[in-house]
C-alpha cells in the first residue's frame, strides 16, 4: 500500500506510524468459566429471511413455456400428498403440509432437516 506524500517541512506533516490495534477487552466476560464465551444471539433477531414453500416442480421447453395459457395444467414433480418444502433464503430447513388457518393457508412442520444436513436449495 503506497503512503500519503507530504512535503517536508510542510505545517502538520507527520512521521508515519505503525498501525496500532486497539485494546480488546477480555471476550469472556465476567462470570464466564474456562473461557466460554456464548454467543449474543439477540443482535440477529430482527435480521429479515425469506420463508417460502415449495409444492413441486416442473422442466419444460421455452416452446411449451410460450404455449401455456390461462386454464393449461403442468404437471410437477410431486405427488399428491407428498410433504412440501419449507426453504428460508433459499436453504432447505424443513417438510410440512399445508393447513387452513382464518381462512389464510398456513404450515404444518412434519420434519425439521438438522443443521448438518442442510444445503441450499436446488434451483
Amino acid at each position: 500500500m503506497e503512503e500519503a506524500k507530504t512535503p517536508e517541512g510542510a505545517a502538520g506533516a507527520r512521521a508515519p506510524q505503525a498501525f496500532q490495534a486497539p485494546a480488546l477487552d477480555n471476550l469472556a466476560g465476567a462470570g464466564a468459566t474456562g473461557g466460554d464465551v456464548r454467543p449474543n444471539i439477540d443482535v440477529i433477531l430482527d435480521v429479515p429471511v425469506t420463508l417460502s414453500l415449495e409444492v413441486g416442480r416442473a422442466q419444460m421447453s421455452v416452446g411449451k413455456l410460450l404455449r401455456l395459457s390461462q386454464g393449461s395444467v403442468v404437471e410437477l414433480d410431486r405427488n399428491a400428498g407428498e410433504p412440501l418444502d419449507v426453504l428460508v433464503n433459499g436453504a432447505l430447513v424443513a417438510h410440512g403440509e399445508i393447513v387452513i388457518v382464518n381462512d389464510k393457508f398456513g404450515i404444518r412442520l412434519t420434519d425439521v432437516v438438522p443443521p448438518a444436513k442442510r444445503a441450499p436449495a436446488q434451483g
